[in-house]
This record gives C-alpha cells, structure tokens and sequence, in this order.
C-alpha cells in the first residue's frame, strides 16, 4: 500500500482523562488502511490503549516499502517502536536486520502459519487483494482480467506500482498465478499499460478516484476498500477471472513486529500485545473489516458475513513469500521493462 510518508497524527491521545502518572510514548509506523474510516480501528485502539496505559501513540503512515525504507534510513537513529506493514515488506524488514524477536503475550492464541519461525513478526489481520469499480458507470463488473483490456477503459484504469506498493506488488504476483507464469502475467500488464493511467505510489487514494468517476476500475485490497465504502458509495469489489476462468486471491495480512533498536520498545512491546488481544481482535471484522488472526476470536457481524461473501467462489493460494522478497527486484526489473516497451 501506499503512500508518500506523513505525519497522519503527530501523536493520538486518548480523549478520555488520562491516568495520573503517564508511561511515556510509543511510536508506530504503519501501512494505510487500518487508520480508515469513522471509527478507523487503529484510532480506537490507540485510544483505548492510552486510556489503560497513559502511553501515548505517535503514528506515522506510508506505502508498504515506504515504512520499511524510513526505518532502514533511521537505523543510526531509530525512531519507531512498532512497525505494521504488508508481505513481503516485513519480510524485508527482518532480512536487513530491522525486527527484534518478540513473544508477543497471546501468541499461543494465533497459528504458527501466521508468526514467523524466529519470532520478528506475527500477523494482525488477514486480508485479501482484490480489485475496485464505480457502479454508478459501470452496469456490471468487468468479469475477466480481458475485460479490463476493451478499449474503453484507456486512461480509466490505474494501479499502485509494484515494488512501491503491497497493493500493487500483489496485483503484480496475483496476474502471475492468473496466467499460470511470470512471463504470461509480464505480457498481460505490458497489455493492460495502454489503459493504465499512470503509476501510482498510493493505492488508498485511487478509491476516491474510482468513486468520483475518474477511473473507472483500480486496484485495492478488501479491509481498505470496505472501510473506505462508506465515504465512498460507489466503489464495488470484484474478483476477475483468469485465462483458466478461475476467480483467485490470496492471503495478504498486515504483519506487525518490534523495531530493532526503538527507542520506546518497552512500550512497544506493550502495543503490540494489545492489538492481538482478545479485546482488540474481536474489533477485526466489525471495525477494521479484516479477518482476526486468533484462533479463539469467532466473528458472526455483517461486516464478517459480508467479507466472506465476496470471497465465495474464489480460489485461495497461498505466495512463498521468502521467494518473492529473493525474486522482487528482478520481478520489478522486469514488470518495468514490459511496461515501457508498448
């Protein structure tokens, strides 16, 4: 995901009285798309995490690689305690040697399949790749990944850049397993370039694009596009079929893991147990519209029945993402010279 890096809340205090001798601070930096919507659910556990603790949480936001490169570039200064991003960013982050092992206190609570083998990161939420349309101009959404090449979405289409975005390296990876090769996925997006409007280090701002009318069809992933729908109605979620007519998807979680080296880390330790708690996971579906990645958390909401409705008849796979962090570089080599060569 996303974006250019910002200071979205110089620091989030609780709004309730504070308790009276306070802890300190903790500082997180994060991908987009948890702090969306009205509640967003990173703002209300930010909150109710100052409230019982009197630590206060500095949030910083940016694309998936943006977070990961910010702290690389602070290492001499590190400045964050937590960071919260997308696969195979957080990956990344524990191959240049940017996490600290960490237990967090409900771990036995999440499956070994979501933490990784050492210990530098656990998953938060599960959530999927997908892609988004207006309704309001499009009767119907475009049901095979050739229905996005009809001429009539020149300059109507954009997606985030892969290698910059996690959206968009998973729009990358996913016409990959659609068109059954790297090389057949490359020769479908050189395609698609001809509607492409342009690069996009953001995917959290094509939503508001793809609601006005603007483009008619971006790309997204499922909890940033259903927080987002409420601020904008006319964007729609669909899945499109591969050349086999299948619909696919997969697994995308936001990972969180403790900064090497931060300079709250106590604190930091402290925040990461509190997003995985039962409290703050049981706001998952109903808030954050994501999956929970505790295995005694059982939503039953309408946010939870919607997610998993739109995911009937979708194929789930699963990337190795040890070997998509080793192929990324050249992978995006090579999506940028199909892309330029039309």
């Amino acid at each position: 995901m996303k974006a250019k890096i910002m200071l979205t809340a110089a620091l989030l205090l609780a709004t309730t009285a504070m308790p009276a001798t306070a802890e300190g601070i903790v500082t997180i930096y994060s991908a987009d798309g948890l702090h969306s919507g009205d509640p967003s659910w990173l703002g209300k556990q930010f909150e109710a995490f100052t409230k019982a603790t009197g630590i206060e949480v500095q949030y910083v936001e940016a694309g998936s690689s943006g977070v990961v490169d910010r702290v690389a570039k602070e290492k001499s200064n590190t400045q964050a305690d937590v960071i919260v991003t997308l696969p195979p960013f957080i990956q990344k982050a524990a191959a240049e040697g940017l996490l600290e092992p960490y237990t967090p206190a409900d771990a036995d609570k999440i499956d070994a399949a979501n933490k990784d083998p050492n210990g530098l990161f656990t998953a938060m939420i599960n959530n999927y790749p997908n892609f988004i349309y207006n309704s309001a101009i499009l009767k119907e959404a475009p049901k095979t990944y050739d229905d996005l090449l009809d001429p009539k979405f020149k300059q109507k289409i954009q997606y985030s850049t892969p290698g910059q975005a996690g959206d968009g390296t998973a729009l990358m990876l996913q016409t990959f397993h659609a068109f059954g090769s790297k090389d057949a996925g490359l020769a479908y997006l050189k395609k698609l370039q001809v509607n492409n409007l342009g690069p996009s280090a953001s995917t959290g701002k094509l939503t508001a694009l793809v609601n006005k009318g603007e483009l008619y069809v971006a790309n997204g992933d499922m909890q940033m596009n259903l927080a987002q729908s409420e601020a904008n109605p006319n964007i729609k979620i669909f899945f499109p079929t591969g050349p086999d007519g299948k619909k696919t998807a997969f697994s995308m979680p936001y990972y969180i893991g403790l900064v090497a080296g931060g300079p709250d880390q106590e604190n930091g330790k402290k925040l990461i147990d509190f997003l995985l708690s039962e409290a703050a996971q049981k706001d998952v579906a109903s808030v954050a519209q994501g999956f929970p990645v505790r295995s005694d958390i059982h939503p039953d909401d309408e946010n939870f029945k919607k997610l998993n409705s739109l995911l009937e008849g979708v194929e789930i796979w699963q990337p190795d993402w040890d070997k998509v962090l080793t192929d990324l570089k050249a992978d995006v080599a090579a999506y940028n010279q199909a892309i330029s060569s039309n």
